[in-house]
């Protein structure tokens, strides 16, 4: 009996069916994993990071109502909507943990982790166009380098992978932004500015996990 062109598919069908069956079978053999707690590193990471992220969007969104520039609105624009779809995926990690998403940080806190003063978000919006570009890469390339500095704990072994995974995006994607805005400071003549060193008596926060 010669097979007909239904043959193919009707093996395709069957080999997904007992795919499906053996996945509910080990779904259904594997053992739930409980939530992350409030103290674990992975709710410490989204919760940090979300604060952190909300800051970048706002220095994004601050340059782009000013900037003529097609660089530097360009640059800005892809730091905002990537930071806006990872806030929305750590949020989502909190809602599913049922853990709140709000993380009030002290000045030292912000400091240590790269982000900007109000004096300096102010900065962007009074000082003249040229200056303001600048002085976003420069803001922004501090804040890029506190989140590399952020990540370490979440990208240990025993992390849930989606949290791990999230963070080496992060490693890679800002690490390259870093590197695009540094360029763009040396071509304008200006230098980056110094990351904060963390005090002898102080850890960085999200290092204790």
């Amino acid at each position: 009996m010669k097979p007909t062109s239904r043959e193919p598919r009707r093996l395709a069908a069957l080999a997904l069916l007992l795919f499906a069956a053996g996945l509910g079978i080990f779904l259904l053999l594997t053992p739930r994993l409980p939530p992350p707690t409030a103290g674990s590193t992975e709710v410490m990471f989204a919760r940090e990071m979300i604060a952190h992220h909300e800051q970048a969007i706002t220095l994004a969104m601050l340059i782009r109502q000013r900037s003529a520039d097609r660089t530097i609105r360009s640059a800005a624009l892809d730091i905002q909507l990537s930071q806006e779809e990872q806030v929305r995926q750590m949020r989502g990690f909190l809602r599913l943990w049922k853990q709140p998403g709000t993380f009030p940080l002290s000045t030292d806190h912000a400091r240590m982790m790269g982000m900007a003063s109000d004096a300096e978000l102010t900065s962007l919006k009074t000082l003249p166009v040229p200056q303001a570009e600048v002085r976003f890469l420069q803001l922004m390339t501090r804040h890029h380098q506190g989140a590399l500095r952020m990540l370490p704990p979440a990208l240990e072994p025993g992390v849930l992978p989606q949290v791990r995974h999230l963070a080496r995006q992060m490693q890679v994607t800002q690490g390259g932004e870093i590197r695009f805005m540094t360029s763009l400071l040396k071509a304008r003549g200006a230098q980056v500015l110094l990351s904060p060193a963390p005090k002898p008596d102080t850890t960085m926060p999200g290092m204790e996990h």
